[in-house]
């Protein structure tokens, strides 16, 4: 199993940045599929999760409306479209896989984890 992501980098505020995440190893397109985002010395935290096959989609309060969850079934990737960020979106990022969809904004829910990109938000 595994979850590569990219897209990370270093943008001003009020920019926007696309990460992706390539999944192998598994049956993607059976699994929700989720961001998480860890700053330093901050707990990991929801961002975003969708379903198997993207009729569903879920938020935290803090990105809603400025970011964008989707996915690609045939090509066994997820996306984040980010816009409007901010200096405290500043964070490693992380995709990873919920079988049964259950409790998205939990990561213990979460069988399978990327190794995470970084995005670093100026101000």
């Amino acid at each position: 199993v595994q979850l590569q992501a990219s897209g990370g980098g270093l943008v001003q505020a009020g920019g926007s940045l696309r990460l992706s995440c390539a999944a192998s190893g598994f049956a993607f397109a059976t699994y929700f599929m989720g961001w998480f985002r860890q700053a330093p010395g901050k707990e990991r935290e929801f961002v975003a999760a969708i379903s198997w096959r993207g009729g569903s989609t879920y938020y935290a309060d803090s990105v809603k409306g400025r970011f964008t969850i989707s996915r690609d079934n045939a090509k066994n990737t997820v996306y984040l479209q980010m816009s409007s960020l901010k200096p405290e979106d500043t964070a490693v990022y992380y995709c990873a896989a919920n079988y049964g969809g259950r409790g998205v904004s939990d990561w213990l829910n979460y069988s399978y984890w990327g190794q995470g990109t970084k995005v670093t938000v100026s101000s």
